[in-house]
C-alpha cells in the first residue's frame, strides 16, 4: 500500500442513541466527542440511530407483511397444477 493516502483506521465506539447500547470496533470514522470505555481509555464516539439492539429484524419485532396476497397470487400462477 502507498503510504499517506489511506484514512486512519482506529478504534471507535459506536453508540445507539435509542437504547444506549455501545460497542467498540475499528473504523475510519471519527468524532470530536470522546467517551471513556470499560478498559479506562478514551475513544471517539459516533452516535447512530439504529444498531443490532434496536433494529426490528434483530430484535424479533420484524413482521413480514403480505400486501395484497402476493404470495398466494404467485402460487396460483406458478404453483404446481
Amino acid at each position: 500500500m502507498k503510504p499517506d493516502i489511506h484514512p486512519k483506521y482506529e478504534p471507535v465506539v459506536f453508540q445507539d442513541v435509542s437504547t444506549n447500547f455501545a460497542f467498540l470496533t475499528r473504523s475510519t470514522m471519527t468524532s470530536k466527542e470522546k467517551i471513556r470505555w470499560e478498559d479506562g481509555k478514551e475513544y471517539p464516539v459516533v452516535k447512530v440511530e439504529i444498531s443490532s439492539q434496536s433494529h426490528p429484524f434483530y430484535t424479533g419485532k420484524h413482521k413480514i407483511v403480505d400486501s395484497g396476497g402476493r404470495v398466494d397470487k404467485f402460487r396460483r400462477r406458478y404453483g404446481s397444477k
